[in-house]
């Protein structure tokens, strides 16, 4: 269906319904399913249904023909999905089975996306980006600290190769534009604690986001498409910029730790200087934001004059009341 209406021209029900082979009756059910997921499909009278611009469908092949060849050499698997649970969890299932290193899974839309702390993550059909990679590592789980960090760093790469400015990164895995929430980045581990073990790193990118999926998300949000001017960069282009410095930077992680991403990750912390509240189980404290260590782990100078460095994803990160 989605691929009938994506060129952003009308097609009437009855030409959708000979094209599908069904009856106008399920046309009508499957253009309101996708609504319900946020596609923003249009009834024009007379004309049919059609979606407000252009949208391009995920293409495994144009992705990987548009990698550098080193790159492509590299890669385990890249597979581009219309529905999964979620990017991740195909991989974690898949890691387990012996999935080989830098295997990446896409899809169109995620029926479970999850983002940090177990938050959704609205996966609307054909918008967006929602992407994981399989990385394995020879070493254990406590050589990985900092490597969401490090994604960070890949994702603003691949946001300045398509010429998209203005966004950073809030410790440990957002990507934020204005204020706006952009990107999120979830690593999962898996393994063995000591070695070796292997990481999933998921990446959602708003690419295009309509009025009534932002009225959902519960936080300021935005997308490449208001970066960009009004059109977000084409969507296969995007992943292979993507996948190519995803790829560029694990590499440099698994030589070197956080320490190859530290002045990069400082360029483009929103954190630091910045008045905080730092939240978790252990109580809340008012702050400043005084960058991160050679872990990658947030420090934070309090009023009493002393540093405190947070290193737990489970803590919430915000604006401090009084610099809200």
């Amino acid at each position: 269906m989605v691929a009938l209406l994506a060129s952003g021209e009308p097609v009437s029900g009855a030409a959708l319904a000979a094209r599908l082979g069904v009856t106008r009756a399920a046309v009508w059910k499957q253009i309101e399913a996708l609504r319900a997921r946020g596609l923003p499909v249009e009834a024009q009278a007379g004309r049919g249904y059609a979606l407000p611009y252009a949208v391009e469908l995920l293409d495994a092949a144009a992705i990987r023909a548009a990698l550098p060849a080193a790159t492509r050499a590299r890669l385990g698997a890249l597979e581009a999905h219309w529905e999964l649970d979620s990017t991740s969890s195909e991989l974690l299932r898949r890691a387990a089975q012996g999935a080989p290193d830098l295997s990446f899974v896409l899809a169109e839309t995620q029926s479970a996306g999850r983002g940090r702390r177990g938050r959704a993550w609205l996966s609307p059909p054909a918008l967006n980006l929602y992407l994981s990679c399989l990385k394995r590592f020879e070493t254990g789980y406590a050589a990985l600290s900092g490597l969401s960090l490090a994604a960070g760093v890949a994702l603003m790469r691949a946001l300045e190769d398509a010429g998209i400015a203005g966004a950073g990164l809030k410790w440990p895995n957002d990507a934020l534009a204005d204020g706006r929430k952009l990107a999120g980045i979830l690593v999962e581990l898996g393994g063995e604690f000591l070695g070796p073990c292997h990481a999933v790193i998921g990446i959602g990118v708003n690419l295009r986001l309509p009025p009534a999926l932002r009225a959902q998300a519960g936080q300021p949000v935005t997308d490449l498409a208001t970066l960009a001017g009004g059109a977000p960069p084409a969507r296969n282009a995007f992943a292979a910029r993507l996948v190519a410095r995803l790829v560029e930077a694990l590499d440099a992680f698994a030589a070197d730790g956080f320490a190859a991403f530290a002045d990069a990750y400082a360029r483009h912390d929103l954190l630091r200087g910045r008045a905080l509240r730092v939240s978790g189980a252990q109580g809340a404290f008012d702050g400043i934001g005084a960058g991160v260590d050679a872990r990658g782990a947030l420090r934070v100078h309090r009023a009493g004059g002393d540093i405190v460095t947070v290193d737990s994803a489970e803590v919430s990160v915000r604006a401090a009341p009084e610099a809200a």
